[in-house]
C-alpha cells in the first residue's frame, strides 16, 4: 500500500504499475474539500516511489466522481475573493501534480465523470471508459464555470469550438461521443474495462504510445491563429447571447476565459480562470442556482422520507378527463401506474386519450421510447363512463370542473364505491380542502392533490393537508406524486394553498398599475425582460384563462378580503365581461393565432386600448423599477405571511414551489433567496414606500423582526463549508 485515506487509497499492482482508488464513504465519490486534500497527500506520496512506472485512476463506485460537494459551495463563496482565489489556486496545484507526475497515467471511467470528476480525468494522459460513462462540466447550470482547470484543458484536448459548446451549455456526452470528439480515447464493454485499461497503461509504459506529447498539448497555448480564433470566439459569443441571455453570465464568462487563456501556456491559463471563476463565485446568480440545486436536494430527501412512511400505488383514477385529466392519467401511466379515466362526456374521454397519445407520440418522434412502450403506456389508461373498477384503485384524483359543489358531489358519491383505506384528492387550484372534505365520510383519507397545467412539463404538485388528513394520507399521496416524477411540497388548508395564494396578490398590483396608469404591454416587458418571468402578468393571465382567473380572483376576495377584495372594476373584469378569455378562445389582452408548427402566436390587438379606457387611469410612465417594486411587493409579502402562518413549512420549499410551479425566474432563487439577495432592511425600507397602495403592501411583523435583527432566511446555508 502506498497511501490509505478515507476516501482514496493508492497501491501497487503489477510491474510497476499503480492504482490511485476513489472510495468514499457513502454511494458516491464527490470532490469534497476532505478529498481533495487526501488526493494531494496521495500524490505526494506517490511522487516519492521511484519504482511507479503508471498510474490508473479508478473509482470502487459504479460512477466515477459525480462532480464535486455543491452543499460546501455557499460557504466557500461566502469568503473573502482573495481567501477564495487562494482555495482555487491550492485546488489547481493539486490537479497540475497528477498532471505532472513523472509517468503516464490513465483514468478508468465508468458512469459519471462530471464538473471536478472531468477536470480530474482531463488532467491525466488517457482516459478509457465502458459504455456507462456520462462525461460533462454542468458548472454554468449552477451560475459558475469550471475553476479545476476544465476552461484550459478541455479546449486544448477537443478543441476550442467543442469545448465551449460542451462548457457553455453544461452538456454531459455518453460514452460513443465523448470517444468521437477525443474526450476520451477508448470505449469498452463494463465488463473489459478494467482490463483493456491495464493493457493500455502496460502500452504507454513499454513506449508504444507517446504520453508526453500529449501532456505538452494540454499545457500549451490553443493552437489557433488569429483569423480561427476572431471567428471561433465570435460566433461562440453570439450563439451565447441568444441562448443564455442577460441574466445568467456564467456561459458567457465562460467563452471569455477561454478566449482570454487561448495564448497562455497551462499556468498562465489556470490564473485567468482562477480570476473568472471567484468573480463569477460572488455573483447573486450563482448563489440563487446553487441555492436552488440545494433546495431542490432538500425537498427530494424531505419527499423521499415521506414516501417510505407512505402505502405503494398500484392502481390509480382520474375523475373528469378532457386536457388536465388526461395530462394526470398520462403521468400515471408513463411512470407505470395503471388508471382509470372517468367522465360522464365521450367527448371529454376522448380529449383526454388524444392529450396522452400527442404526449407519447412527441416522444416516440424523439426516439425517446418504442412504439412497444407507447401501446403499453396507452393500454394502462382505461377511458370509461362508469365507475365499474373504480374499487380497485388506491388514490383516486378528482379533476372535475372549479365549482366547490360539482367537486363535493363528485366525490362524495366516489368515496361510497371505494374500500375503506383508499385515498381521495382533488385537483383543485383554490377551494379550500376542508369544505370540500364536509361532504366526506372518511375526511382522514381526503387531501388535496394540486397538479399545474401542462402537467408533463411542470413538475411541481402541492399536497394539501386538511385539518382531518391524516398523516398516512399525506404520505401516500407524496409517494404517489414522486412515483409519477413530480416533485410534491406538502402545505396545509387555505383558499388558494400556497402558490395560487401567492400569485393573485401579483395579478392585483397588475391590476391597480393598470387602474394608476401603467400600459399592460409595457408592464409584461419590464416583468419579462428586466425580473425574468416568463410571461409578463397580462400574458400570464391569457394562457391562465381570463374566466379561470376571474373566477379564482372572486374565491380569494372572500377567503382574504382585507387583502385580495378589490373596491373597483379592473382590466380583468373588462375581458371577462367582453368574453375576451385568452388563448382558449383567441382573444384576451392580446390576440392569438396558430404558427406553422401548430403553436398559440401572440400579437398585439388594437382594440383592447379601446376597451379598457374605461379603468384605466390617465397614462402614466412608470420607471422599470416602479413596476417590479409594485408588482412584487404584493406578491412576496403573501409568500412570507404563508411561512408566517406554517402554510408552507420552509423558505426552501416555498422558492422551489414558486420556482416549479410559477416559473419564478431562477436566477433569482425564489421570494426568500430574492430577499436575501437584496436584504431584508432594502426591501422593508421600499415596500412601506408603497405602504399606502394597500393593506397587501403592508409587510409582515416576522419579516420585520428579522430585518431589524439583520438576519437573513438562508443564513445556515452559506455557513455550511
Amino acid at each position: 500500500m502506498i497511501y490509505q485515506g478515507d476516501t482514496l487509497s493508492v497501491r501497487y499492482l503489477e510491474d510497476g504499475l499503480a492504482e490511485l482508488n476513489l472510495d468514499a464513504p457513502g454511494s458516491v465519490n464527490k470532490f469534497d474539500l476532505a478529498t481533495l486534500e487526501s488526493l494531494n497527500e496521495a500524490l505526494n506520496a506517490l511522487s516519492q516511489k521511484s519504482d511507479v512506472k503508471a498510474l490508473l485512476l479508478t473509482s470502487a463506485k459504479p460512477a466515477f466522481v459525480v462532480g464535486a460537494d455543491i452543499t460546501e459551495f455557499l460557504g466557500l463563496f461566502a469568503k473573502p475573493e482573495e481567501e477564495l482565489s487562494n482555495w482555487v489556486t491550492h485546488a489547481n496545484d493539486i490537479f497540475n501534480k497528477l498532471e505532472d507526475l513523472p509517468f503516464p497515467t490513465v483514468s478508468v471511467i465508468s458512469g459519471f465523470a462530471l464538473g471536478g470528476g472531468c477536470e480530474c480525468i482531463l488532467a491525466t494522459d488517457f482516459r478509457i471508459a465502458d459504455s456507462t460513462a456520462r462525461i460533462g462540466l454542468p458548472e454554468t447550470k449552477l451560475g459558475i464555470m469550471p475553476g479545476f482547470g476544465g476552461t484550459v484543458r478541455m479546449p486544448r484536448l477537443v478543441g476550442a469550438d467543442t469545448a465551449m459548446e460542451l462548457i457553455t451549455a453544461g452538456k454531459e456526452s455518453k460514452a460513443d461521443a465523448a470517444l468521437k470528439i477525443g474526450l476520451v480515447d477508448a470505449v469498452t464493454a463494463p465488463d473489459d474495462l478494467r482490463e483493456a485499461a491495464i493493457a493500455l497503461a502496460k502500452q504507454a509504459i513499454e513506449g508504444k504510445l507517446d504520453w508526453q506529447s500529449r501532456r505538452a498539448q494540454k499545457k500549451a497555448p490553443l493552437q489557433l491563429n488569429k483569423i480561427e480564433a476572431t471567428m471561433s470566439f465570435t460566433m461562440a459569443k453570439g450563439m451565447v447571447a441568444r441562448v443564455a441571455g442577460p441574466h445568467y453570465p456564467a456561459p458567457m464568462t465562460a467563452v471569455v476565459a477561454i478566449e482570454e487563456a487561448s495564448r497562455s501556456d497551462r499556468d498562465g491559463a489556470l490564473v485567468v480562470e482562477n480570476k473568472h471563476f471567484v468573480k463569477l463565485a460572488k455573483n447573486d446568480v450563482t448563489q440563487a442556482l446553487v441555492g436552488i440545486f440545494l433546495n431542490d436536494q432538500y425537498l427530494k430527501s424531505k419527499a423521499k422520507k415521506t414516501a417510505k412512511e407512505g402505502k405503494p400505488t398500484e392502481r390509480g383514477a382520474v375523475l373528469g378527463a378532457g386536457i388536465m385529466g388526461g395530462g394526470i392519467a398520462y403521468q400515471s401511466a408513463s411512470k407505470g401506474v395503471p388508471v382509470l379515466m372517468k367522465d360522464i362526456s365521450q367527448a371529454s374521454l376522448e380529449t383526454g386519450m388524444k392529450e396522452a397519445s400527442k404526449l407519447l407520440n412527441k416522444q416516440l418522434e424523439r426516439g425517446r421510447l418504442n412504439g412497444l412502450k407507447m401501446a403499453e403506456v396507452l393500454a394502462s389508461i382505461t377511458p370509461s363512463l362508469h365507475y365499474a373498477g373504480i374499487e380497485q384503485s388506491d388514490v383516486v384524483v378528482e379533476a372535475v370542473v372549479e365549482n366547490p359543489k360539482v367537486k363535493a358531489a363528485v366525490l362524495s358519491e366516489v368515496e361510497a364505491l371505494l374500500p375503506e383505506g383508499a385515498v381521495l384528492t382533488s385537483n383543485t387550484s383554490t377551494i379550500p380542502i376542508d369544505l370540500l372534505a364536509k361532504s366526506l365520510k372518511r375526511p382522514e383519507n381526503f387531501c388535496g392533490m394540486h397538479f399545474f397545467n401542462p402537467v408533463h412539463r411542470m413538475p411541481l404538485v402541492e399536497v394539501i393537508r386538511g385539518k382531518d388528513t391524516s398523516e398516512e394520507t399525506v404520505a401516500r399521496v407524496v409517494a404517489y406524486a414522486a412515483k409519477m416524477g413530480k416533485s410534491p411540497v406538502v402545505v396545509n388548508d387555505c383558499p388558494g394553498f400556497f402558490v395560487n395564494r401567492v400569485l393573485f396578490p401579483y395579478f392585483a398590483g397588475f391590476s391597480m398599475l393598470l387602474r394608476d396608469g401603467a400600459d399592460f404591454t409595457k408592464v409584461d416587458k419590464v416583468m419579462e425582460k428586466k425580473f425574468g418571468w416568463p410571461m409578463g402578468p397580462a400574458y400570464l393571465l391569457d394562457v391562465v384563462g381570463i374566466d379561470t382567473a376571474h373566477h379564482a380572483q372572486a374565491v380569494m376576495a372572500e377567503g382574504f378580503p382585507e387583502r385580495m377584495a378589490k373596491s373597483y372594476r379592473d382590466a380583468v373584469d373588462v375581458m371577462f365581461e367582453s368574453e375576451r378569455f385568452g388563448q382558449k378562445n383567441g382573444v384576451g389582452f392580446y390576440k392569438y393565432s396558430v404558427d406553422r408548427k401548430g403553436k398559440p402566436k401572440k400579437d398585439v390587438d388594437a382594440d383592447v386600448a379601446g376597451l379598457l379606457s374605461s379603468v384605466l387611469g390617465s397614462a402614466t410612465d412608470y420607471s422599470d423599477e416602479e413596476i417590479i417594486n409594485r408588482m412584487m411587493v404584493p406578491m412576496i409579502n403573501e409568500v412570507v405571511r404563508c411561512l408566517e402562518e406554517g402554510i408552507i413549512a420552509t423558505p426552501q420549499e416555498a422558492d422551489m414551489a414558486l420556482v416549479y410551479g410559477l416559473g419564478f425566474p431562477p436566477f433569482r432563487g425564489g421570494v426568500f433567496r430574492y430577499l436575501d439577495t437584496i436584504g431584508l432592511a432594502n426591501y422593508v425600507a421600499m415596500a412601506d414606500q408603497l405602504a399606502n397602495l394597500g393593506p397587501a403592501y403592508e409587510v409582515p411583523q416576522g419579516l420585520r423582526d428579522k430585518a431589524a435583527k439583520g438576519e437573513g432566511y438562508f443564513d445556515a446555508q452559506r455557513q455550511s463549508a
